[in-house]
């Protein structure tokens, strides 16, 4: 097949699908930024895509809650049309506020589940966070993106950003299915996330929803401190870039979804 295509889905308050799109272009995909409205008006597009992505920002200003407006909008307008989607295999992300609007969506942990089964709630410090942090993948996550990655760094930027879930017996369904994504290094979680947990996936391993921010970690520079770094260092793909690099790869070693 040829390139792959990425459909971003933006709406007002977007404000990193710009820096989305070129991580999936650097990781050798086509993208197309598209409105919500747009998809409404012809819900069917979504069919031509083989991947999607949710990008960050403040949705609607955030009200209500962050992603929420966002969420409601896409489940009641485009939800079959994801779910359809998310069946034939095709990987999506969100990051940031696109992990909220999943989560409150229902698409995340399970597309299945038919309602929400986990929430981002308020940063435990009361307060908007942005910094680098220190992650870790569990060894046995089924996740498409971060696979073959173990510890990293990743941009954080969020004031809601609390995964919690709606009992505990559901977080262990989670973490026996391998759907723990991605956990915040011990010591350095920034927000009181319940287990630590900075991003899960969906049972099928294609569906990931991370608060921590890849797509700004994609070139050697975006890194505060690249300059300090060694010669091995500066000789590695960024964590980022690898994540996306995985989903395209998916994409390109399986049947392809919009043929």
């Amino acid at each position: 097949m040829d390139k792959p295509r990425c459909l971003i889905v933006r709406t007002a308050g977007t404000n990193c699908d710009m820096e989305l799109a070129y991580a999936f272009e650097l990781a050798g995909a086509t993208t197309q930024k598209l409105h919500i409205n747009e998809l409404i008006a012809d819900p069917c597009v979504i069919e031509s895509f083989d991947l999607i992505g949710f990008p960050g920002g403040f949705s609607y200003g955030d009200d209500i809650a962050a992603g929420r407006i966002f969420a409601n909008r896409l489940r009641h307008k485009l939800m079959d049309h994801l779910l359809s989607a998310a069946d034939k295999g095709v990987p999506m992300i969100g990051i940031c506020n696109g992990f909220q609007v999943m989560t409150k969506l229902g698409l995340l942990p399970d597309p299945h589940a038919g309602k929400q089964t986990a929430t981002l709630a308020d940063n435990n410090t009361g307060r908007f966070t942005t910094r680098w942090g220190k992650m870790a993948v569990p060894q046995n996550t089924v996740c498409v993106w971060t696979k073959g990655l173990n510890e990293m760094e990743l941009p954080i930027a969020h004031a809601e950003g609390r995964f919690v879930p709606e009992s505990d017996e559901a977080l262990a369904r989670w973490k026996d299915n391998g759907q723990i994504a991605l956990e915040y290094a011990a010591g350095d979680n920034p927000n009181g996330s319940t287990a630590n947990i900075a991003g899960v996936c969906d049972p099928s391993g294609l569906i990931l929803g991370l608060m921590p921010h890849p797509e700004r970690w994609i070139n050697l520079t975006n890194h505060p401190q690249w300059q300090r770094q060694s010669a091995d260092w500066k000789a590695q793909t960024p964590t980022g870039l690898k994540m996306f690099q995985n989903a395209v790869n998916h994409v390109l070693t399986s049947t392809p979804a919009s043929v």
